[in-house]
């Protein structure tokens, strides 16, 4: 089993590769639980909804991804992604570590973290130097990050 989740986590990444949210979301259980400090805790279609519009807004969008494992339940994997930041026109390389848990052949939990305030710094310029490691900077960028995710949603 922990080949078939090995290669799970691939074909995950691979499609984040080609921007293909569909094929992404294709590999979570309907039920999924998705969390980073970003978008806090996502359940189910909301989870591929991010994805999909995370894919459809991508500009200057490249991803590498590594040190894939797995086991009978959970996974891991670690990805960069490179994009530019469409609020402040600022280039992010944002450095992932992805925790995963799955069942019966699907992807049930996945959860990223990755330092929000390394990421502010980059997306946000100084500001995000400044303030990116407050709660009320990591509050606001949770709060613009659900409202965008939630404008997507109505839109489609």
């Amino acid at each position: 089993m922990s080949d078939a989740n090995r290669a799970l986590i691939t074909q995950f990444y691979q499609a984040f590769q080609r921007l293909d949210a569909e094929a992404m979301s294709a590999c979570y259980t309907d039920d999924v639980l998705f969390s980073d400090p970003a978008f806090g805790e996502l359940r189910g279609r909301d989870a591929g909804d991010m994805w999909r519009m995370l894919t459809t807004r991508a500009k200057d969008f490249s991803l590498t991804f590594d040190n894939v494992r797995a086991e009978d339940r959970t996974g891991g994997a670690h990805w960069v992604a490179t994009y530019l930041f469409s609020q402040t026109g600022n280039t992010v390389v944002n450095d992932i570590q992805a925790q995963f848990v799955f069942r019966d052949g699907k992807i049930c939990e996945h959860h990223d973290s990755f330092d929000m305030w390394a990421w502010s710094r980059q997306a946000l310029g100084f500001k995000g130097l400044l303030l990116g490691w407050t709660p009320a900077v990591r509050n606001a960028v949770r709060a613009q990050a659900l409202k965008g995710l939630k404008a997507f949603q109505a839109s489609r």
